[in-house]
């Protein structure tokens, strides 16, 4: 009783003084490796029994003092704050026996924003498993009160239990955290692999945004980036600390490469629609603004700036329904725009894809649905896309995607492999070609079946991409000629380097597909017995230096010569050349 009594004045000196405080673990953009945000971690005082959060929480729990530490613990994530832009959002977990605390008082978190200079919309609530929620209803009435304030909504550890599954269905989330269960060795686990699928298909569809938690391991980035998921947190990109992160240029490198990579060339850069807009600086008389869409009728919106950097919306027809009221022309009209402008739009880098900013600008409230999107170069005013622009784009690539892709494995097919050789060559910039071919394919299928047969091309399609993000450039390319056969383009400077990894990543995992069968023979394409311990990958690296004029059927005559040589070894192997 003595040491609970000690334990318990202890708690409740830390509340009284405050004596917590919170470390901050990035958040990050699978589209252009930048960080969208940070997760507030609590942390008790260093020399005591509660610096572990999960030693604190659960003691608040058992003790009726839960509210109170929460309270607290949201002031001090707020406080704390490391957001360097009003874009980045700060994620605060709350426990949803919290939801119903009676001491849970709607508007005290607004308070402590204000306190410390942040919006509603900076923030999303994170709502963790340490609890299930017992009254749905309730908290659907309770979340949609923030959510009209602005706040936004996640749900934590989805994929570790039913009851995160219950709670993404009834509360319809703005983020689903996937938990690092599902994530650990995600790049060699397909059941967990297709897992993820599903979640990613059902985000898409409910525009939902997916942060997968506890990444630790580089391939583990690669498989996530390469299956559409939207964010990525945990130490492989930045441990929680006091100060704003630094993501390495290596994985920004690796993130990029894949959003490339995923699309084929065919995913388009929210830049590439931009267009020019109308700019006011954040001073000037509303009056000004007025009388420029009095006399430009087909202008929908204009875009509010400090010093070049967008800080506002202004759209016409929010202007003038601001203007009409009984008193409200002279009590705005020498007033100066930054009193009315939307001063939180939807601001993106040029460098985002058309999909994302999709994403983020429908699920906007239904007041917003249809504004600008303002776009940025290096933080700098660059040009808006509209919501119709943004969604015709997307229908067109989709349309191209789907006629020349190879519908098995997703990947490029001959028509966009021929036009990348084409523009290689015209650029006369050294390049390297490898062609990659499955050895004893054939014996495979018809011994295993054609559903297992389906399975290795789409195994090979996935290490020869990873190999890519690995050991490439961010311009590099991957495509499917048919079959089990597959090429890639790259630019590296170390092109065997990638030849070796594309093969140490198929010995590592070809295996599985066996079924622990044992063999001493295979058959080739011509009915041939040889001996064989099963399907093996064979090499072909053109290095292209362009010191002289090449050309396609050059390249592809010098690949099949490599190609019979490298079949005529045994195991996995690659023969190189240089030409040009």
């Amino acid at each position: 009783m003595g040491i609970q009594s000690e334990e318990l004045l202890q708690f409740y000196d830390i509340i009284e003084k405050g004596s917590i405080y919170s470390v901050y673990q990035p958040i990050v953009s699978m589209q252009d490796g930048l960080v969208m945000g940070y997760e507030a971690l609590i942390r008790g005082p260093k020399d005591s029994n509660f610096h572990s959060p999960l030693t604190m929480f659960q003691f608040a729990e058992q003790h009726g003092e839960l509210y109170k530490l929460e309270q607290l613990t949201r002031e001090k994530a707020i406080q704390g704050s490391i957001l360097e832009h009003p874009q980045q959002l700060l994620f605060i977990n709350i426990s949803s026996h919290v939801l119903y605390d009676p001491g849970f008082v709607p508007g005290k978190t607004l308070e402590i924003l204000q306190k410390y200079g942040l919006r509603p919309n900076n923030v999303v609530f994170e709502i963790t498993e340490r609890t299930s929620i017992e009254d749905f209803s309730l908290a659907q009435k309770i979340l949609a009160h923030y959510r009209k304030q602005g706040y936004r909504i996640a749900i934590d550890d989805a994929g570790a239990g039913y009851s995160s599954m219950q709670a993404i269905a009834e509360l319809q989330p703005d983020f689903i955290k996937i938990d690092r269960s599902l994530i650990q060795d995600i790049h060699i686990n397909k059941v967990k692999e297709y897992i993820l699928e599903t979640f990613v298909t059902f985000a898409q569809k409910m525009n939902i945004s997916l942060i997968a938690e506890g990444i630790e391991h580089v391939d583990e980035l690669t498989k996530l980036a390469r299956l559409g998921v939207h964010y990525a947190q945990g130490f492989l990109l930045g441990r929680p600390q006091a100060d704003p992160a630094t993501i390495q240029d290596s994985l920004k490198m690796l993130i990029w490469q894949q959003r490339k990579v995923q699309g084929g060339h065919m995913t388009w850069a929210i830049g590439d629609l931009k267009t020019p807009v109308k700019v006011f600086d954040k001073k000037v008389p509303i009056s000004e603004v007025a009388d420029y869409f009095k006399k430009n009728q087909e202008s929908v919106g204009a875009v509010i700036v400090s010093e070049e950097e967008p800080v506002g919306l202004m759209m016409r027809d929010r202007l003038f329904q601001q203007l009409a009221g009984q008193y409200a022309f002279s009590l705005f009209w020498n007033r100066t725009i930054d009193n009315i402008m939307d001063d939180s739009p939807l601001i993106v880098d040029e460098f985002i894809s058309v999909e994302q900013v999709s994403q983020m600008a429908t699920s906007r409230s239904i007041h917003h649905l249809y504004d600008l999107v303002i776009i940025t170069s290096s933080g700098k005013m660059a040009g808006i896309a509209s919501i119709r622009a943004i969604l015709e784009s997307i229908t067109n690539v989709r349309m191209e995607s789907a006629r020349v892709a190879n519908p098995l494995t997703g990947l490029p097919g001959n028509l966009q492999i021929n036009r990348e050789l084409n523009k290689r060559i015209h650029e006369s910039k050294p390049f390297h070609v490898v062609y990659a071919d499955l050895d004893y394919f054939k014996w495979f299928n018809d011994r295993f079946g054609f559903q297992k047969g389906d399975q290795l091309i789409q195994y090979t399609a996935d290490i020869m991409q990873q190999a890519i993000s690995v050991c490439g450039t961010p311009l590099d390319f991957v495509g499917h000629v048919g079959g089990d056969d597959f090429i890639a383009i790259s630019s590296t400077d170390e092109p065997e380097l990638l030849c070796q990894e594309m093969i140490r990543r198929f010995e590592m995992g070809v295996q599985m597909f066996y079924e622990d069968e044992e063999w001493e023979y295979v058959w080739d394409r011509s009915g041939n017995k040889v001996k064989s311990e099963g399907v093996t990958l064979s090499l072909s690296l053109v290095v292209c230096t362009c010191e002289s004029p090449i050309s396609l059927e050059h390249i592809s005559q010098t690949a099949a010569a490599l190609k019979k040589k490298a079949k005529a070894y045994p195991g996995s192997i690659y023969y190189f050349q240089n030409i040009g």
